[in-house]
């Protein structure tokens, strides 16, 4: 991994995560309980891969970096709140995220939907609030384009198509749409908010390609991980993929096949960004980190 890359990916993650124990603080109530397993769910690490790419963009664009790392912590809470659901045993039936126990184990059910329902609902909170932007038609359009990304349009439409998937014969263009939407489109969103936020139109459609390119890589590689992994690299449970007779670029292409495919999304990814030049050079690491990762 290139030094500056693995350095500003650290630096970042350290301050989201001061910025998510700021909005998510500890509450002594009865309601309580449930707070305590949002912290639980969102502060236990991870490697902020989608906060930086708001970060970095912004930067890129002259955004003030208190209100990326606004933005990157909304974006933090409905990717940990997906995390939360998808781990419940009507989906994926995980016990393991990141190396312990998911949420629904470690507390129960019914705590672990409310927790990512309440994540879910504080993004929006976040985004809608002048701290984010004194501009309120940026709030709105922030709201508008998560909402989108995360929801039946994208990331929930996604899921469902891959509840589904092992009784549909998907062949790669559907397998490509369906993680299109599971997992690109918030990292498509991730990528240009930091545009959202300089209200420059122009860099938000090549930001949006850029990570609609690299969401789609990390799925492929996520795939290849799945096959190639141990579960103390991954903080989750490999191998899953095939057991449970999931449809996967793997399972489609080979580790090979899939390898390639992976490779020249990066490619792509990295032409988008073109005309920012070498401003762009952490994100152009970013997209290259994505087919080395081991987690």
């Amino acid at each position: 991994m290139p030094q500056n890359f693995s350095h500003t990916l650290a630096e970042i993650a350290q301050a989201v995560n001061a910025e998510l124990d700021r909005l998510i603080p500890a509450l002594r109530a009865p309601e309580g309980r449930v707070v305590e397993a949002m912290r639980y769910a969102i502060l236990d690490g991870g490697k902020r891969f989608r906060p930086f790419l708001v970060c970095v963009g912004g930067d890129m664009l002259g955004v003030p970096r208190a209100s990326s790392l606004r933005v990157a912590a909304a974006i933090e809470m409905v990717h940990c709140y997906s995390l939360i659901h998808d781990d419940l045993p009507a989906m994926d039936n995980d016990d393991l995220r990141r190396g312990r126990a998911t949420v629904h184990r470690h507390w129960d059910e019914a705590t672990a939907i409310l927790a990512g329902d309440a994540l879910l609902t504080l993004a929006f909170e976040v985004l809608a609030a002048n701290d984010t932007s004194p501009d309120a038609q940026v709030c709105v359009n922030l709201i508008s384009d998560l909402a989108k990304a995360a929801g039946a349009a994208g990331m929930v439409g996604g899921q469902m198509i891959d509840l589904s998937a092992p009784n549909k014969d998907l062949d790669v263009d559907g397998l490509t749409h369906l993680q299109n939407l599971k997992t690109g489109q918030i990292i498509a969103f991730a990528a240009s908010a930091g545009a959202s936020l300089a209200k420059d139109l122009g860099a938000k459609q090549a930001l949006h390609d850029y990570g609609l390119d690299v969401g789609l890589a990390f799925q492929v590689t996520d795939d290849i991980l799945d096959v190639e992994g141990s579960s103390g690299e991954l903080g989750k449970t490999p191998g899953k993929d095939a057991a449970s007779g999931k449809v996967t670029f793997v399972s489609r292409l080979g580790v090979g096949g899939a390898k390639t495919v992976a490779q020249n999304l990066v490619g792509r990814a990295i032409g988008h960004l073109q005309p920012f030049g070498p401003k762009a050079e952490l994100l152009r690491q970013a997209a290259a980190f994505v087919l080395t990762r081991k987690s």
